[in-house]
């Protein structure tokens, strides 16, 4: 039975730049679901949070620098020997190098906080996003999960979800209706999409 369960067990790989809290959010959700496994976290910065919350949360975490990211295939060897069914980008803010995305394809997925087209791109993330969502007087914001290409936020939509915006929001308090959705959706599509592999 154990070699059963070994074999169906579903491999996700995290990717984060900061603070880690979607890392977390997503470890919990999964903390007690015998099928899917986090083989670990990978991060562009050895002073990012997540590092710390990694080590509460007993993942194991690898660390690269730029040249290994792009011009070696360093991460794609780690990547390689723990195998994963799913890439997972969580607030992490380099664009993926075609050599992964061919070698990931349909298997790496981000998640933005906005409602794509809308405020994506280079440059756009965290903060910058609700900055630029108040300063246009839209009256609504959300999340979109989306496929990885070799562009910034530009592969397919897997599903977007919406808030709705007050004349008093200000760009902390749209950041945090965004955060709840995202921490509600993106483990329940992970799992969703795993469940198809």
């Amino acid at each position: 039975m154990a070699a059963l369960q070994a074999f169906t067990m579903k491999k996700i790989v995290l990717f984060a730049s900061g603070s880690g809290s979607n890392v977390e959010n997503i470890a919990h959700y999964f903390k007690n679901n015998q099928e899917v496994l986090i083989s670990a976290v990978f991060t562009n910065n050895k002073k990012a949070m997540v590092l710390e919350r990694c080590d509460r949360l007993e993942l194991s975490a690898f660390y690269f620098n730029r040249q290994a990211f792009y011009e070696s295939e360093v991460v794609l060897g780690a990547l390689r020997a723990v195998q994963p069914d799913l890439i997972v980008l969580a607030g992490f803010l380099w664009m993926i190098p075609p050599y992964l995305v061919a070698a990931y394809s349909g298997s790496i997925i981000n998640i933005h906080p906005a409602l794509l087209p809308k405020y994506g791109g280079k440059g756009m993330f965290g903060m910058g996003v609700h900055r630029a969502v108040k300063a246009s007087g839209d009256h609504e914001s959300g999340i979109t999960i989306h496929y990885v290409n070799e562009r910034y936020d530009d592969g397919a939509v897997i599903r977007q979800e919406r808030v709705r915006l007050l004349p008093g929001d200000t760009a902390e308090t749209i950041a945090k209706k965004v955060h709840e959705l995202e921490y509600y959706y993106y483990p329940r599509v992970i799992e969703q999409l795993l469940e198809k592999k």
